[in-house]
């Protein structure tokens, strides 16, 4: 009896488990058409709020201010191996591995930025994609009402918080930097690493360990990173955190059709989906300021800009 007592107990914790595991899965599992996106926000509250993300981005509609610009450090470093290279199910997403407390004891560091409207230093954690199934569709954000192939988010966290987890609390707790892509008919040397990897990541949960490193700055060489856009904005995807700090520039690397076809071919968490269109609908902007960083203010037109106001002092709202 106390034996079939003892299996029944074991029966029941197992169930117990396994619900817990299957509702942890089912959060994060989320699809990418209207109808899916609506339901959003019944599981993450956020994703109805009132500054979430992407938006649709305009020059005549931004503020051009004349502010710092984004300070990369330890970007041309290697990055740290290995790096870990996940498909998981909603994107492609490279992990970055943490320093250990030797490491960190003998001087080195994660690459971090700083500058623009930025409110102290932001240390890296990792970096995904968004694409579509067609060249004119891909990317999140929209820039002069061009949507380009595709889009790359590097995720900063502050260094003032211990984890991510945390600094998604926090209005200031996440800085992305945004990238575009354009289709060219020359290979993006700068995806290289990634798109040589995507074949080792088919399905969803498949991951593989990079057999080389590189430089976070080979992401995006070439392309102009003085001039960007800046916005508060949110996550992208459940649970739409609103706490991030957008740095969106607008100069767009290139990418051959070959190598987005990589990303096209790749399985979704949905059940014989391929993991294509993984972008969110612009949201609406309301009554958030768009920034622009200016360089050569001497073509700015007057009532567009007031040097007696500090970039610093610019609220975030009107």
């Amino acid at each position: 009896m106390k034996k079939m007592n003892y299996i029944n107990n074991l029966i029941v914790i197992l169930i117990v488990l396994l619900t817990e595991i299957s509702n942890s899965i089912g959060d994060h599992r989320f699809g990418y058409n209207r109808p899916d996106q609506r339901r959003w926000s019944k599981k993450h509250n956020h994703c109805a709020g009132k500054m979430q993300s992407p938006i649709a981005l305009s020059t005549s509609r931004a503020i051009p201010i004349p502010m710092p610009a984004i300070e990369f450090v330890g970007y041309h470093n290697l990055l740290p191996a290995p790096l870990k290279l996940v498909n998981n199910g909603h994107t492609v997403i490279l992990h970055i591995p943490r320093l250990t407390d030797t490491e960190i004891e003998m001087g080195e560091f994660l690459p971090f930025i700083y500058g623009g409207k930025l409110e102290g230093h932001y240390e890296i954690e990792s970096l995904h994609f968004h694409w579509g199934d067609k060249n004119n569709r891909g990317a999140e954000h929209l820039i002069n009402d061009i949507r380009y192939a595709m889009e790359m988010h590097i995720v900063h966290r502050n260094k003032k918080y211990a984890s991510l987890g945390e600094a998604l609390e926090y209005s200031d707790g996440v800085a992305v930097l945004g990238f575009f892509y354009a289709l060219d008919e020359n290979e993006g040397e700068q995806l290289h690493q990634i798109v040589k990897n995507l074949n080792k990541i088919p399905n969803p949960e498949d991951f593989t360990l990079l057999n080389s490193t590189f430089a976070l700055s080979s992401l995006f060489a070439n392309i102009d990173d003085n001039r960007f856009y800046t916005y508060r904005g949110s996550l992208t995807t459940p649970p739409c955190s609103e706490a991030v700090t957008w740095v969106l520039f607008p100069d767009p690397i290139p990418i051959s059709t070959s190598q987005i076809s990589k990303f096209r071919h790749l399985h979704s968490s949905l059940e014989g989906s391929v993991l294509v269109d993984n972008f969110r609908s612009v949201q609406p902007i309301g009554n958030r300021r768009i920034f622009l960083r200016k360089i050569n203010i001497k073509n700015t037109p007057n009532t567009l800009i007031d040097n007696d106001i500090h970039y610093s002092k610019w609220d975030w709202l009107y």
